[in-house]
């Protein structure tokens, strides 16, 4: 077997300890922050539910179909240690040491210690896995069961291939694509038979001797380690079957359908959204400073002393990663309505793994370029990439929350009886104050975004509210890159839902109302727009309709 098996011997248990004290001490400013974006909207309020009524299916929510497992091991957490975004927090940090700890036994078994070490560091400090740590959503948790899987699936332990895929699969729908793309993998190596992978092999470190490797990958499309590679489509076909018997619909209610698959398919979108995910997976917050240096690398020669080591990744195991992550490549480009990061997360250690390997063997000083990637990450966290990106995928979604606590707060102690104007998804911070923004709920007259002509429509019915809540709802770079290339825009505007926020102080003199409270923070904004008495707002209201707006410069759209 691969690796050293001095350090095999680490208790798995230890392991586990120094991951999660780790996240858990990096992750201590964050552990009370009220609920951001999709926590707010979905995954919290569904798993309350279960909580409440023990239903799978939410109620005070639109179901979206996602499978019930992460709600449920949330409503589990807070019937135990009671119902806080603290609680929530460790939970989901508990689930991101487990799937460090997937990351490195994988990394282990294929490679060595060294490797796994490193390669776990990395992913843990990785801008988007430390954001989505503490966060109540479902990819980190898919990916984490998806890592123990791979492992089972390199050791042929045919049964836990089935357990771990199928708990990922009941995490995150899209984590069924991993045991179906290694089933197809399968296909293609029965239907174009290769050399035994025994003996001599050519992978990406050269002609290696290795012993041999005890991988389900030449046996029969019909054997028995393949149809446990489809065993996961039972418990996830039982789910949908009875969404479908509970609501009527299987994947999710129609506009979560629409937004999400039916509006996705267009050839020109596809395309674009292709571009996306392989910078997501080969350069996004940092990670080309450690894909472009392992490319390089493959143009020296391994090392002598480590190419006599028997630690190599197998061929057919880098083959089988390499199917995993092509196959998320290509689906993730087709569905999903936000082009989100967190979508990649079962793959993209996949790829840091293969590019730690490939430094180890290849780079005497490979530790320096580990450090300064790991390095770069951290400054990731703080430092906002110079284009738009979704605030979920470093510390601007701590940002976001301060900014609207403090607008809240305001708004809770001045304007606590008002009718409040805003969008999603302050509406829903503003009326659900188990969110942890308010003390109690407000009432709200809800639009779509803060566009010129969304308020201009609601200025019209100005007498429905009498105070607006206006944010970013995107990262907003000083100078982003294709700002004047006015196809990309128009590109993002028709495919990515792109739009451009009104700042504050536009926004209240197209509302005809007062800029009371306004603060700004790391490109993000938040205001509380008072309105004016209806004479004043009357004359000064004719006014802004003779006035042509300008949107201030700066203004970018996020992947959202």
């Amino acid at each position: 077997m691969i690796g050293d098996a001095d350090s095999r011997r680490v208790s798995t248990a230890l392991l586990f300890a120094l991951f999660f004290v780790l996240l858990f001490t990096l992750h201590i400013p964050l552990l009370n922050l009220p609920y951001f974006w999709d926590e707010a909207g979905y995954y919290v309020p569904a798993a309350r539910d279960l909580l409440l009524t023990g239903s799978l299916i939410p109620r005070s929510t639109v179901s979206n179909a996602h499978p019930p497992l992460v709600m449920a091991y949330l409503a589990l957490a807070w019937k135990i240690a009671g119902f806080t975004p603290a609680v929530t927090r460790i939970a989901m940090l508990l689930l991101a040491a487990f799937a460090l700890l997937g990351v490195f036994r994988l990394t282990q078994r294929i490679s060595n210690t060294e490797v796994a070490y490193a390669s776990a560091i990395c992913t843990a400090l990785y801008p988007v896995f430390f954001a989505q740590s503490s966060l109540a959503h479902l990819d980190l948790a898919a990916a984490g069961f998806t890592f123990w899987g791979l492992r089972a699936y390199v050791d042929n332990q045919r049964w836990s291939v089935a357990i771990w895929f199928s708990l990922a699969a009941l995490s995150k729908e899209t984590a069924i694509l991993a045991p179906l793309a290694l089933f197809g993998w399968e296909v293609i190596t029965k239907t174009w038979p290769r050399k035994s992978w025994n003996g001599k092999k050519q992978g990406l470190s050269g002609t290696v001797e290795t012993a041999p490797l005890h991988s389900p990958h030449l046996s029969s499309i019909t054997s028995p380690a393949s149809a446990f590679l489809l065993f996961p489509i039972v418990p996830l076909g039982l789910w949908y079957a009875y969404h479908w018997h509970q609501t009527g619909f299987i994947f999710g209610n129609p506009e979560f359908f629409r937004y999400n698959v039916q509006a996705t398919v267009h050839p020109l979108r596809v395309v674009l959204a292709l571009g996306m995910r392989l910078w997501q997976i080969l350069g996004y917050m940092g990670l080309y400073l450690l894909t472009l240096p392992a490319l390089f690398a493959l143009y020296l020669p391994a090392l002598s002393a480590r190419s006599k080591e028997q630690q190599q990744i197998e061929e057919d195991v880098q083959f089988a990663f390499l199917t995993v992550i092509v196959a998320y490549v290509l689906t993730m480009a087709v569905i999903g309505g936000a082009v989100l990061a967190r979508y990649m997360l079962p793959v993209i250690p996949l790829v840091i793994i293969a590019c730690v390997s490939t430094l180890w063997r290849r780079v005497r000083y490979w530790w320096a370029v580990v450090g300064i990637v790991a390095v770069a990450f951290v400054v990731g966290w703080f430092v906002n990439p110079p284009y738009g990106f979704s605030m979920e995928d470093n510390l601007a979604y701590r940002d976001y929350i301060l900014l609207h606590q403090h607008a809240e707060d305001l708004m809770q102690e001045h304007y606590a009886e008002s009718r409040v104007l805003t969008a999603w998804p302050a509406s829903d911070e503003v009326t659900r104050p188990y969110l942890g923004y308010v003390s109690h709920p407000m009432h709200v007259f809800r639009i779509e975004d803060f566009t010129v002509e969304q308020l201009m429509a609601a200025a019209d019915l100005r007498s429905q509210f009498d105070v607006a809540l206006v944010f970013s709802t995107k990262y907003e770079p000083p100078h982003p890159f294709l700002e004047h290339w006015h196809l990309w825009l128009e590109w993002k505007k028709r495919f990515f839902g792109y739009h451009r926020d009104v700042p504050p102080e536009a926004a209240a003199r197209l509302l005809g109302g007062r800029l009371v409270y306004s603060e700004y923070r790391s490109g993000q904004w938040v205001g509380v727009i008072e309105m004016e008495q209806e004479q004043e707002a009357q004359l000064h209201g004719w006014a802004v309709r003779f006035t042509k707006f300008e949107p201030s410069h700066g203004m970018s759209a996020s992947s959202r």
